[in-house]
């Protein structure tokens, strides 16, 4: 999955609207404008389509847990300059505010099935020796997951 289907994802799934999006990012301290956002929300075939880089998707998904949860006492975090699939998902897990039974009831919601060490392996620091790497799959099952729970389609 690329940054830009994820903050795609996002802003679908929450009904964001762009001064929403850009409040967002302001929270995660990065300023941006209508136009940056619009480009990173076009689809990558449209030719104004630009990519969102690490840094910003981080400020983003930060400005998500600030905007959830409220900041937290003292320093606030800095985006990171790299990002993978297990921080991108923590990083929501926390902005959700879930625990694991939640994933999992989440990831339920769309017939994607997941074990609860399978799920506490994605959480682990990359030293442990059961620390697994996210894949693709699991990200995008989980944002699927996260659709259908806050934005359900109307029948």
């Amino acid at each position: 999955m690329t940054n830009n289907d994820i903050l795609r994802s996002l802003r679908y799934t929450f009904d964001f609207s762009d001064d929403e999006m850009i409040s967002i990012f302001g929270l995660g301290t990065l300023e941006v404008g209508r136009p940056e956002v619009s480009d990173w929300l076009k689809k990558e075939d449209d030719p104004e389509s630009k990519p969102i880089y690490d840094k910003d998707l981080a400020a983003f998904l930060n400005g998500l847990i600030i905007k959830n949860r409220g900041k937290k006492d003292g320093e606030q975090p800095l985006p990171e300059k790299k990002l993978n699939n297990n921080v991108i998902f923590r990083k929501l897990k926390i902005a959700m505010n879930m625990k694991d039974e939640d994933i999992l009831d989440t990831l339920d919601l769309i017939g994607f099935r997941f074990g609860k060490h399978e799920l506490s392996a994605l959480f682990r620091k990359p030293e442990q020796s059961q620390y697994r790497p996210c894949k693709d799959q699991v990200l995008r099952n989980f944002l699927r997951g996260l659709q259908e729970k806050y934005r359900p389609k109307l029948i």
